[in-house]
């Protein structure tokens, strides 16, 4: 039965789906196939009450604008919707048959709609939606959309203010003829310029640069006779401000630098992009730094920032003194923010073409060379970025030792036996975790933990962290005597924090293992740098076994073997941005389960955001 034919209920949630799309016939059919939510729905009916606007095509039109954000899409775009919305849903649905408007006539229904500002011009318009072309955005987004761009542009357009002496025997001297020439430009674009951008995938060397960078700027404003800079570190997530924070205290061990420069390297801290600009009571959207009240820094420095939204990115600038520098770090082909936005793949944009050339790339460097993993990874990894589908499958199979292709679907049946490899591993390695817990030697647990990870896609079904976690756990118990999975913190137990606790200083994403302690009681061991953490399992807050991981989860980490699940071929989330993070987890060797008709699919697919973001830095047609 169809969700407009179903009886009325007075009593029913108004946020219920039923009721929701029953008000409308053509978002009833929406909501019906999948498409739009309940919630898409009744946002869009409520503001059609506060107007008293009737027009179905509109409603539909507000409500894609609705859903459009919570997919990743800074707007949606009528002119090309219908060929390019999906759902997920088990059984396939033919979204052309529903009742689409055309897309010239939608257009002019919306232009017409008192809920509707048209193009860029009318800035005070206090209207929701902002139709620029065919492009439909909440108006909130194209603000932060136009206002990113703006605010960049003027970073981007400025020199810093440095000395006219000559710093190239400096950055030699600092980098002692093991930088390549990338980290050099890196190093110069961020002195000479306030917005730079120090690009590349993991093992390129950004962390390393950020470290030079510092002291290199540290060294100018001696030369200057200024006081130090004032410096902020921070990354999105507290995972990874805090592998920041030990990165650049690592680089700064092994820098032949002054006492000064490396007291200042030293005590720098790094937290997140939310602590930074700094909590507002009774706003969950604003902080205490905007454009009335900047960041007192003189150098904002940010990592992982492919998984900075697009209003997030809008509150930093916005915040950054226009005098000071702002860097941003991080790898443009990974996973984008789960809010809305790619919004370094964006500012990067054509500048991973060095012919490129606009007043944004002047400080873009996109690093190459990688300094980590082997050559078999790297070459798989430039293959899925570049989207050769051929490329790929021949990195597969032409790195043995360093790469191994099982291609397989996990969910077919009669296909364990070809897991053997992963089966072993992952036995081994959670034999190699509990040995070291057992005698308490937490340092030697964590690092067995590091060793090996397997990731997955989903977090549950065949594919998915629940299921897989399941399965290692009973390989284990067949393999290891007396082992007591039933206890909550039994010695061994791999740990993975799903929630941000302030007050031990863990983070979301981090990793421990539970090890025995001096006395009766087992400890939770964690790392943060050179230092081990220790708590009692009872102050923890949310944790859960991490035997498996979700390649999100692992953004930002590395392996020195990763065994990476792929899904079924049609999964929604299965990209090229997936498959390429997934892959880049791996040190040192990479186990890929997964058909080639998956592969393939990945690399095919990659992440298609809709986002303005790129023309509006570097151009049409960019």
């Amino acid at each position: 039965m169809s969700l407009a034919a179903t009886p009325a209920v007075p009593s029913r949630d108004p946020f219920d789906a039923e009721r929701a799309a029953r008000a409308r016939g053509t978002l009833a059919a929406f909501n019906d196939a999948g498409l739009l939510s309940a919630a898409d729905v009744h946002v869009a009916g409520r503001l059609a009450e506060l107007v008293g606007e009737g027009s179905e095509a509109v409603l539909l039109g507000a409500a894609l604008a609705v859903r459009g954000p919570r997919l990743g899409h800074v707007f949606v775009d009528l002119a090309t919707i219908r060929d390019t919305a999906s759902v997920e849903s088990e059984e396939p649905v033919d979204l052309s048959a529903l009742p689409w408007p055309a897309p010239a006539d939608w257009v002019a229904a919306l232009a017409a709609s008192k809920l509707v500002a048209v193009g860029e011009e009318d800035l005070g318009a206090d209207r929701p939606l902002r139709l620029l072309g065919s492009r439909l955005y909440l108006d909130r987004y194209w603000r932060e959309e136009r206002r990113v761009a703006a605010d960049l542009r003027a970073l981007a357009v400025q020199d810093a203010d440095v000395s006219e002496r000559d710093l190239s025997d400096e950055l030699r001297r600092l980098s002692a003829g093991a930088w390549d020439v990338r980290q050099r430009e890196a190093a110069m674009a961020a002195v000479h310029r306030r917005l730079a951008v120090v690009a590349g995938g993991p093992g390129t060397g950004k962390t390393t640069t950020v470290a030079q960078i510092v002291a290199l700027l540290a060294h100018e404003a001696a030369a200057r006779g200024a006081r130090p800079p004032l410096i902020a570190l921070a990354a999105p997530t507290g995972k990874a401000a805090a592998r920041l924070q030990e990165a650049v205290h690592e680089e700064a061990a092994r820098l032949s630098v002054g006492a000064e420069i490396h007291s200042l390297l030293m005590g720098l801290r790094s937290s997140t992009l939310h602590r930074l600009l700094g909590w507002r009571p009774g706003s969950h959207s604003r902080f205490a730094h905007d454009r009335g009240n900047r960041l007192p820094h003189d150098v904002v420095i940010v990592d992982e920032t492919s998984m900075v939204s697009l209003s997030l990115m809008a509150r930093l600038v916005e915040a950054v003194r226009p005098d000071a520098r702002l860097i941003l770090v991080g790898d443009p082909g990974q996973l984008a923010s789960i809010e809305a936005g790619v919004v370094l793949a964006d500012i990067v944009g054509p500048a991973l073409d060095p012919a490129a050339g606009t007043a944004v790339d002047q400080g873009i460097v996109v690093l190459e060379r990688v300094h980590r993993y082997g050559g078999g990874i790297a070459k798989l990894a430039d293959a899925i970025r570049g989207g050769d589908g051929d490329a790929t499958v021949a990195a597969l199979t032409g790195a043995p030792g360093e790469v191994t292709w099982l291609p397989v679907d996990v969910h077919e049946p009669g296909v364990v036996g070809d897991l053997s490899v992963v089966k072993d591993r992952a036995v081994a390695a959670g034999r190699a975790v509990l040995a070291t817990a057992v005698a308490g030697a937490g340092g030697d647990a964590l690092r067995a933990l590091s060793r090996f990870r397997l990731l997955c896609a989903h977090r549950r079904g065949p594919y998915g962290v629940s299921d897989w976690t399941s399965r290692v756990q009973a390989w284990l118990a067949e393999d290891v005597e007396d082992l007591d999975l039933e206890q909550p913190d039994y010695v061994g137990r791999p740990l993975l924090v799903t929630e941000n606790d302030y007050e031990l200083g863990l983070y979301n994403g981090d990793t421990g293992v539970i090890v025995q302690g001096s006395g009766e009681h087992p400890s939770a061991v964690f790392e943060r740098g050179s230092e081990l953490l220790r708590f009692s399992p009872l102050r923890l807050g949310e944790v859960e076994t991490v035997y498996a991981m979700t390649i999100h989860k692992s953004q930002g980490s590395q392996f020195d073997t990763a065994a990476v699940l792929l899904p079924s071929a049609d999964s929604r989330i299965l990209t090229r941005e997936l498959l390429y993070t997934a892959v880049t987890r791996a040190r040192e060797e990479l186990i890929l389960v997964g058909t080639e008709e998956t592969v393939r699919a990945a690399v095919s697919r990659p992440v298609a955001r809709a986002s303005g973001l790129r023309e509006r830095l570097w151009g049409d047609g960019r």
